[in-house]
């Protein structure tokens, strides 16, 4: 049996040919690094027929394409310094003017700071006319969330991917396809994803703050099928854009990231601790409870 939802989905599908939404969609999916938001935003895109706009696709391809506003991009990466809120929002202004946004678009790592936000609220060319833009942020609790991270290995002949806790290969370290030994990426230790996490924490997550006190912002439990994580996002987008001026009550009784302050990360052990094992034992949630219950 359909949830409402599913159902709320399974009507879209049917329903909305791609490029043929009655109604603009204008969304912004936030969540901590991880959660998904880059997979919803694939499935969503079509669903609706409307672009997904990951800043980091955008920067890459001005990059890759010597644009003006790449060049200078390039040369701030080759000191090593980080790109600046109004160089990401040139890109994304410039991006917003392409014609497949008119009937809508997905925002995936844009805004992420509250100057960001600010600065897509007062632009009336972002927004063009139709309901404004609504917010979903994904959560989900921190001990899965570091699963997916800490725990992802890849293969370098298939990329298939692989995780040594949630999906395990039948032989430890090795690919199940071509059996070529699996790699782990130097950014999936656990002490670089408790930086990343602090980050967001800190420049993020008021951005969600911020949609909330507009009434224009919804969350979602991430920790369930892709299909089913789609079928609530469909359904909150629906009615927060018949009711604008409402928001969503958040998630209950969940730990999240957004919940967790940046010093309460810091305790936690370090990514070449785990290195030695890939197996979850007592002492592994015994350190992050300490992390949870702090």
């Amino acid at each position: 049996m359909y949830s409402d939802s599913q159902y709320a989905y399974s009507t879209a599908v049917e329903s909305i040919p791609p490029g043929a939404l009655r109604t603009p969609v204008r969304l912004l999916l936030l969540g901590a690094p991880g959660v998904g938001k880059g997979t919803q935003a694939k499935e969503l895109e079509k669903l609706w027929g409307i672009p997904h706009i990951s800043t980091g696709d955008l920067l890459r391809a001005h990059v890759s394409q010597g644009s003006s506003l790449g060049r200078v991009a390039r040369e701030m990466m080759g000191r090593g310094e980080l790109i600046p809120d109004s160089l990401v929002a040139e890109m994304v202004a410039s991006r917003l003017e392409e014609p497949d946004t008119f009937n809508g678009y997905i925002l995936d790592g844009f805004p992420r700071t509250i100057s960001q936000a600010v600065w897509l609220d007062d632009r009336p060319a972002a927004l063009g006319s139709g309901p404004s833009m609504v917010v979903v942020s994904i959560r989900m609790d921190f001990e899965r969330l570091l699963d997916r991270i800490t725990g992802r290995r890849s293969c370098p002949l298939c990329h298939t991917i692989s995780n040594v806790y949630l999906n395990r290969p039948k032989r430890d370290g090795y690919c199940d396809k071509d059996g070529a030994m699996l790699i782990r990426r130097a950014d999936d230790s656990e002490e670089v994803y408790q930086e990343r996490l602090r980050l967001y924490r800190r420049l993020t997550a008021p951005v969600a703050e911020h949609y909330r006190s507009l009434g224009r912002f919804a969350e979602v439990d991430g920790d369930r099928p892709i299909e089913e994580i789609a079928a609530e996002i469909v359904a909150v987008v629906d009615r927060l854009n018949e009711s604008p001026d409402r928001a969503m009550p958040p998630a209950q009784d969940r730990t999240s990231p957004d919940r967790i302050s940046p010093d309460r990360t810091g305790s936690h052990r370090s990514g070449s601790d785990r290195t030695g094992s890939d197996r979850t034992g007592p002492d592994r949630r015994k350190s992050r409870a300490a992390i949870l219950n702090a």
